[in-house]
Formats: structure tokens, C-alpha cells, sequence
């Protein structure tokens, strides 16, 4: 019998959370949430874990998700940690993340540092190899919306295989949800498990 994961009302990332300790010791669980970035965020996370997900949403708006190990069982939840040698010539594992918290970058001047961001990320989209996941929180999620001077670039970077992760609780503060032109709406659990295994992490 499947456990039963009330969900619902709960702030990001706590549905993520309380679905995968729930996996540590389930193979079948029924998450409630009742919100589609929540239902998007548990379903996320179940999948990178090795879990099958099937969604039904009932007439109230409540969603269920039925989630189940596949044979095998879901893959640990633990992040790796490998420290690169000391010296020239250096490697380093893990992703090479961008983190934007801002629309500008620097300080000083906000037109000036938007037209440095907007600069930044048009390089970034020319390089030859792309960063591997672009983070945008606090007002930098204003980047990631569909009338941002930056978002034909950013489209250019998904192609090229960034994975865009935009902060759920700050995309609904700046009004940003329902206009996204690139990435994801992503959550805190995401992002710091993110940022944990990054090999690199630059901060313009």
C-alpha cells in the first residue's frame, strides 16, 4: 500500500523534502500538493532519483502524484564530493554554475550594470563551452521573464544545454511566474544541491 504525503499549502521546497526522505524508506508513496510548481518540483526530483511518476489532478486542484521506485529501487540522494590536486594543471569535477542574484551586475550605477548583465550574458552565450546550469534568484529572475533584453541569449544557452533554474519563491515575488521566456521554476532544495556538487560556481 502506497504512503500518503500531505503536501498541501506547505512553501517550497518542504514538499520536495518530505517526498525524498519519504523515499529513503518507501518504494510507493502518493504526494498531495496543490500547486502546479510544486507538483513540477516533486515530480523533478522523483525522476533524477529513479522513480516513475504518474500525475492526476482531482476537480478541486489537488494534485496526485503516484510515485514508484523502478526495479532497482531509486538512485541514493547522496552528493559526491571530490576534492581536485593541488598544483598546475589542476582538474576539477562537478557542474560549472552561474549564480545571477541580481538584474544588474555590480553596483554603482543600475544602468550601467544592466547593460554590464546583458553583456555578460550574451558572452556567456557565445562561449564555446556554455556554463552547465544558470541559477537566477532574488531580482535576477526579472532576466529569465518573457521581455527581458537578455532572453533571446538565454534561449541560446538552453540550446546549447544550460540548465536554467529560476527560484520559484522569488519568480512569484517579482510577479515573474506566469512569464517566463527561458528556464524552469526551480526551489531552494534544487538550488543548494545544486550549488553543493558544482565544481565551479561564478558570481558576476
Amino acid at each position: 500500500m502506497s504512503e500518503i504525503i500531505d503536501a498541501k499549502g506547505l512553501a517550497c521546497p518542504q514538499p520536495v523534502i518530505l517526498t525524498k526522505k519519504a523515499l529513503e524508506s518507501c518504494d510507493e508513496l502518493i504526494v498531495l500538493v496543490d500547486n502546479a510548481a510544486a507538483c513540477d518540483n516533486v515530480k523533478r526530483m522523483a525522476v533524477k532519483h529513479g522513480c516513475a511518476v504518474e500525475v492526476m489532478r482531482d476537480p478541486e486542484g489537488i494534485f496526485h502524484l503516484d510515485i514508484r521506485k523502478r526495479t532497482g529501487g531509486a538512485a541514493e540522494c547522496n552528493i559526491a564530493y571530490e576534492e581536485a590536486p593541488a598544483g598546475e594543471g589542476k582538474s576539477i569535477s562537478g557542474d560549472t554554475v552561474f549564480v545571477i542574484t541580481s538584474s544588474a551586475m555590480g553596483s554603482g550605477d543600475d544602468e550601467l550594470g544592466a547593460g554590464l548583465m546583458k553583456a555578460f550574458i550574451h558572452t556567456a552565450s557565445e562561449l564555446d563551452r556554455p556554463p552547465d546550469v544558470i541559477i537566477f534568484y532574488n531580482s535576477g529572475v526579472k532576466l529569465a521573464a518573457k521581455d527581458s533584453a537578455v532572453i533571446e541569449d538565454l534561449k541560446i544557452l538552453e540550446g546549447k544545454g544550460s540548465d536554467i533554474k529560476v527560484c520559484g519563491t522569488c519568480a512569484n515575488f517579482f510577479s515573474v511566474s506566469d512569464r517566463l521566456g527561458a528556464g524552469k521554476i526551480s526551489n531552494m532544495y534544487d538550488i543548494v544541491e545544486t550549488l553543493s556538487a558544482a565544481g565551479r560556481i561564478v558570481r558576476p
